[in-house]
């Protein structure tokens, strides 16, 4: 299996996920499960999208798609808020 995207949290995995598997392409979230023991922590590097070494080199192109419309999204976001270098503004 290879390491096709490191997700932040479990939305982002899902998201990779059901992009790589509307391509036809076999996906698994690795550490899914390990949030629940690490509890409020940030899930770093526990948890992974993997398909198939076969598949890895079109993965890499859907991945890539989605990188970048979560950047745009993230960016929409953080100017609606008023931070116009895209990142959540802090609650005050």
């Amino acid at each position: 299996m290879h390491t096709a995207y490191r997700a932040a949290n479990l939305i982002d995995a899902h998201l990779v996920k059901d992009a790589l598997e509307q391509a036809e392409i076999p996906a698994f979230i690795a550490g899914e499960y390990l949030t629940g023991a690490v509890g409020q922590l940030p899930a770093l590097d526990y948890v992974t999208v993997m398909v198939p070494e076969s598949s890895a080199e079109q993965a890499a192109g859907v991945v890539r798609e989605i990188e970048l419309a979560l950047a745009e999204a993230r960016a929409a976001i953080g100017e609606l808020e008023g931070d116009p270098g895209g990142l959540p503004c802090p609650a005050g």
